[in-house]
């Protein structure tokens, strides 16, 4: 990708408001309409091109709205170490954009040159902290600035585990120096699939390093007798999700939230609406408690 200047002197921060994940169906209801909404977010994958449209809708984005890349292809929890071509297009589209927040899975999608169209969670050992915590560390550098690490969502325990995730995830954070973007969605559903307490996991998490939250629907797969929540980002907030949001938020404070919609898109009415929930619960913190 070709060298561009940036579209401001400094990144526009994110507010902690609600913001809604990006996408090329919606472009003409939100540009027409210009909705009041905090931000939007993106995968930068998708625009690791040298121009053309998809360059100029993202400009045009970034000039309306604050914005934020959350990658979806480093495998930071991979054993191999980091596509540095990757890297540089990902500097490249952060330094021409300046987004307010950059983020990026603790999961892995790729090994031995073959990539898998899936975000697999890492194995919780010292070993495997040890390569995610280089390869955050090589990805900041490469970057210039620090980034978010998301938890996964998990489908099986695995069984090389030493610690339990939220600790690897903490512990990740304070090596590197980066923060944390909360997954409610990824917690809620590796807890119904690997028994952990949904409650415990989102009360025991600290609150200074959380940089951002998201919010996403899941799938139900009960084909093979036992149900199974597939982290699909294709349906709608579920309550027990909401729930889980208001408990940590209740806890933590504000923070720059996102709904997630990436499969079986609805109109862009249908994800403002689920934004504005958010937006909501966020507004209640800053009312007055009732004497």
């Amino acid at each position: 990708m070709p060298a561009s200047p940036p579209l401001s002197a400094e990144p526009s921060p994110v507010p902690s408001r609600a913001g809604a994940s990006f996408k090329g169906e919606h472009a003409e209801a939100v540009f027409g309409d210009g909705p009041d909404i905090g931000w939007f977010e993106v995968h930068p994958e998708n625009y690791m091109v040298a121009g053309g449209p998809r360059l100029a809708v993202l400009e045009a984005l970034r000039e309306a709205w604050p914005l934020s890349l959350h990658g979806v292809g480093l495998s930071l929890g991979g054993a191999e170490r980091l596509d540095r071509d990757h890297l540089a297009a990902l500097r490249a589209l952060a330094d021409r954009f300046e987004p307010g927040l950059v983020s990026e899975h603790i999961a892995w999608s790729a090994h031995g040159g073959v990539w898998f169209a899936d975000l697999l969670p890492p194995s919780l050992s010292a070993a495997g902290l040890d390569r995610l915590c280089d390869n955050v560390d090589e990805m900041q550098e490469a970057l210039g600035r620090p980034v978010l690490i998301e938890n996964p969502a998990s489908y099986l325990v695995l069984p090389d585990g030493e610690m339990d995730e939220l600790s690897f995830v903490v512990e990740a954070a304070r090596r590197t120096g980066c923060g944390l973007l909360v997954d409610v969605n990824n917690i809620h559903v590796s807890a119904v699939n690997t028994g952990l307490d949904a409650d415990t996991y989102v009360d025991a998490i600290p609150g200074a390093p959380v940089g951002e939250i998201h919010l996403a629907g899941f799938t139900v797969d009960d084909a093979g007798g036992e149900r199974l929540l597939i982290d699909s980002h294709g349906a709608a907030v579920d309550g027990a999700v909401w729930r889980l949001y208001d408990r940590l938020i209740g806890r933590i404070g504000a923070r720059p939230t996102l709904v997630e919609w990436d499969k079986d898109i609805p109109g862009w009415d249908v994800l403002f609406a689920e934004a504005k929930k958010a937006e909501f619960a966020l507004s209640r913190l800053a009312e007055p408690v009732p004497a």
